[in-house]
């Protein structure tokens, strides 16, 4: 008899949590299909008029509800990508994700990024909102300015490189890294549901998916003559190596190097420290102590993440001798664009000349090319290149190129 309103008590509460799963399921759902929409608006800024983007926007919300389904039911596969070579800044492979795909990617990234952003230090400049390449050099050019006190004491600049990073990131310690945040994290977000478990499937599909036994080649077998084999993916061991060219994988190397940052940052006692992506660059005044870190440096990224640094890219020099960092040569009290930047400028500025003078003008060419040229000027403006611009203003603009 005693046993009966006990019994009763525990059914209603597996009922009252059967219940609240339900509930937060259909949450869940709901709020994943507002998410996917907004990562499919997301995915096409700039890329409304590729091929891949106008094929999808034809009958978009079908296709949004359908991979909305199949990432829903655990049935969504990865699609094919187009692998090429490209040639600038330096030449690297790359792999085009479907823009389904990419919709899954900005999918990804809208919901663990927040997540990590508050974990990653000011100074990791790479895929992050409010940083990059001009942040980066304007960091570097302020360490330089305050350890050396306005040019006025010695101090030393280190610049380290990883050796093939991207084809050497291993999938098995990346995903176990962001699997260790996302189980700390709570459940709920600010403004939706979090749910890791989805979440962690998805990403664990996009880590371990290789993109080599799935793709397309584009362009000529001769454009991969060159290319070391630690800069290509079909070179890369079982269970490592990530694809150049997706949002995710970007962020994904921020992930991986974030302890890494922090131990530079805490352990070394570097206060004078960033990085963007692979490339490290430290400030000290003691130029003994900045070489006595190469060793430790060396020997985390062996033990702890199964990456070397690139021996033949280690740079060490006095603050007086400039500092090439990002496209950029920094010097005391002026910043220098490199000779690289510059004729790329000069070559696109030639490409659409020569293009507006063989072809009819239409409105979106008039857009690429100023969204182009205003580009690289709003690049140069950040650095001391009055005059750069006022010579390409008016002879490469005006069709003297």
């Amino acid at each position: 008899m005693d046993d009966k309103p006990e019994l009763a008590l525990n059914a209603a509460h597996s009922k009252l949590i059967i219940s609240q799963k339900s509930f937060m399921d259909d949450n869940f759902e709901r709020q994943l299909l507002y998410d996917l929409f907004q990562a499919y608006y997301d995915a096409r800024k700039h890329k409304r008029s590729t091929i891949n983007a106008l094929k999808f926007e034809i009958d978009y919300e079908t296709k949004l509800f359908k991979l909305y389904e199949e990432l829903k039911n655990e049935s969504y596969k990865i699609g094919p990508s187009i692998c090429f070579i490209s040639f600038k800044p330096v030449k690297r492979e790359v792999f085009a994700a479907d823009f389904r795909d990419r919709i899954a990617h900005h999918l990804i990234y809208n919901y663990i990024s927040p997540v990590f952003e508050k974990l990653f230090i000011n100074d990791a400049y790479n895929c992050r909102i409010g940083k990059g390449t001009s942040y980066g050099i304007k960091r570097l050019d302020h360490f330089i300015r305050s350890c050396s006190e306005n040019y006025k004491k010695d101090c030393y600049i280190l610049k380290l490189d990883i050796k093939g990073y991207f084809m050497a990131i291993d999938k098995r310690v990346l995903y176990k890294k962001i699997e260790k945040t996302l189980l700390s994290f709570p459940q709920k977000r600010e403004s939706s549901i979090f749910d890791r478990d989805f979440i962690l499937r998805l990403v664990k599909r996009v880590i371990f998916n290789d993109p080599t036994k799935n793709c397309r080649i584009k362009g000529k077998k001769e454009n991969w003559q060159g290319l070391p084999k630690s800069k290509s993916l079909f070179c890369a061991g079982e269970n490592k190596g990530l694809p150049i060219g997706n949002l995710t994988s970007q962020l994904f190397a921020n992930i991986y190097l974030n302890d890494f940052d922090h131990f530079i940052k805490h352990k070394l006692s570097c206060k004078y420290y960033g990085r963007y992506v692979d490339d490290i660059v430290i400030v000290h005044r003691d130029k003994q102590y900045i070489k006595s870190l190469i060793p430790a440096i060396r020997k985390y990224l062996k033990n702890n993440l199964s990456i070397e640094l690139h021996p033949k890219k280690i740079y060490l020099q006095h603050f007086s001798k400039g500092a090439s960092f990002l496209g950029s040569v920094i010097k005391p009290y002026r910043i220098y664009i490199k000779n690289r930047v510059k004729g790329n400028f000069y070559k696109k500025i030639i490409f659409w000349n020569n293009l507006f003078r063989h072809c009819e003008e239409s409105q979106q060419r008039s857009n690429l090319f100023l969204a182009s040229v205003n580009s690289y000027l709003g690049m140069l403006k950040q650095f001391n290149t009055y005059n750069l611009r006022k010579v390409i203003c008016e002879k490469g603009l005006g069709g003297g190129a």
